[in-house]
């Protein structure tokens, strides 16, 4: 009798393993990351949604005359980008080595067009900032870096994808990927955008350490990017204000960090309820809007909304990670890994400034932070990643035995009868 039991136990999980293995049997499922990753972002989608809603409507009716003048512009950014990620969701692998050429050689003349435009004269433009980075195309405005990310991912991926065996190879490795990474980045910097260019650096490290690079080649790259932007630092009166503000907690510079801190430690488990933040009237001015929306989202909805947020993005990155690893070809899985590098590093910088962990860095929180340009690529990115958890061999085979089978001609037959003629 006890054998018979013990016999059943095996062959059956649910009597030995409860939970833990209902979890595993869903995480063993052929679509497990496509559907991990869609639920994911959904939910930062939404999230980002409510909270651009509640942390812009002060800034927009003091200065727009609008409480929804910011909302509706997201809105409307976000219907275009769910658009472009479900078609983007079912390219294949040859439409995105295309498609990362096209992106990277567009976000570069754009980027271009701004440097060499003179300032003040339609399309370039200057931020309040002081970066010179903003595309301005009549009512709407563009920001071409945080395409130029997109592209350098896919386009990166689609270069070492083509270098086989050969890919241990430095010279095979580093041509021309260090050279598409150094000329998107020297034009990042010639608009001033250092918080831009930090994050470009660390998907091209993730990259080249997902790939298999050499450990002394990257502490090479780490080392060389630490000079350069200690270099941009102390040449720049508003960056060393900044960082001067971070260290010693006082100065005008500093007045936005600790109001983040105030609505973070107002929050408290709970928050104080959704619209009702104290600080988006006037202590963390525009930054409200992305620099400081973690803040926000902290202070109306306590430790268990900010909670909530890292969570979802742990999880993203996550299924991201899935993917790279179970993708069989080189392509799909360093463009996974690419994307899913420069959504946590971006997040875990924004996050960070909001926490006064780091000084201000003027980099938006993927999904969350109001911004039609980062939104669009964010989305975009997300349609990438979609489309490689689709391309894992097993999704593949299980997408293939869902598929209908197609439907055969019906074929007409005629009988003439031809003795009644």
């Amino acid at each position: 009798m006890s054998t018979a039991t013990d016999d059943r136990a095996t062959r059956d999980p649910d009597t030995s393993g409860g939970g833990a293995s209902s979890l595993s049997r869903a995480f063993a499922h052929p679509l497990a990351d496509y559907y991990l990753l869609l639920t994911c972002s959904g939910l930062l989608l939404a999230l980002g949604v409510i909270m651009v809603l509640s942390s812009s409507s002060a800034y927009a009716a003091a200065n727009m005359n609008d409480s929804y003048y910011f909302f509706t512009r997201q809105v409307a950014f976000l219907i275009a980008g769910v658009l472009a990620c479900g078609w983007l969701a079912r390219r294949s692998e040859d439409f995105f080595k295309l498609f990362g050429w096209v992106v990277l050689i567009g976000s570069m003349a754009a980027q271009l067009l701004v440097l060499l435009t003179p300032l003040g004269t339609p399309p370039s433009g200057i931020s309040s900032k002081g970066n010179r980075n903003w595309l301005y195309l009549g009512p709407l405005s563009m920001q071409p870096a945080e395409f130029a990310k997109l592209g350098l991912i896919v386009w990166a991926a689609a270069i070492l994808a083509t270098r086989g065996t050969t890919i241990r190879e430095p010279k095979r490795l580093f041509v021309p990927y260090l050279v598409g990474f150094g000329v998107v980045l020297g034009m990042v910097l010639a608009g001033g955008d250092l918080g831009t260019a930090v994050i470009i650096v660390a998907i091209m490290i993730a990259m080249l350490w997902f790939v298999g690079a050499p450990g002394w080649t990257l502490a090479g790259i780490i080392g060389v990017a630490g000079l350069g932007a200690l270099g941009m630092v102390v040449t720049s009166a508003n960056r060393m204000a900044r960082v001067k503000a971070f260290l010693s907690g006082s100065g005008a510079s500093s007045e936005q960090p600790l109001h983040s801190i105030y609505a973070l430690a107002t929050g408290g488990w709970w928050g104080v309820g959704l619209g009702r933040s104290r600080m988006k009237w006037g202590g963390l001015y525009d930054g409200v809007l992305n620099d400081y929306v973690f803040a926000v989202l902290g202070e109306e909805m306590g430790l268990i909304g900010t909670l909530t947020l890292i969570v979802l993005f742990l999880v993203f990155g996550i299924a991201g990670v899935r993917i790279a690893l179970r993708s069989k070809g080189t392509f799909w899985c360093l463009a996974a890994a690419g994307i899913t590098a420069w959504f946590l590093v971006q997040a875990c910088a924004n996050i960070a400034v909001a926490m006064k962990l780091l000084p201000v860095m003027g980099v938006p929180l993927p999904f969350i932070s109001y911004g039609g340009s980062s939104l669009l690529a964010n989305l975009m990115g997300v349609g990438v990643l979609l489309a490689a958890a689709r391309n894992e061999p097993d999704a593949k085979v299980a997408l293939n035995t869902q598929r209908p089978p197609a439907a055969e001609p019906v074929r007409v037959t005629s009988v003439v009868d031809r003795k009644g003629r």
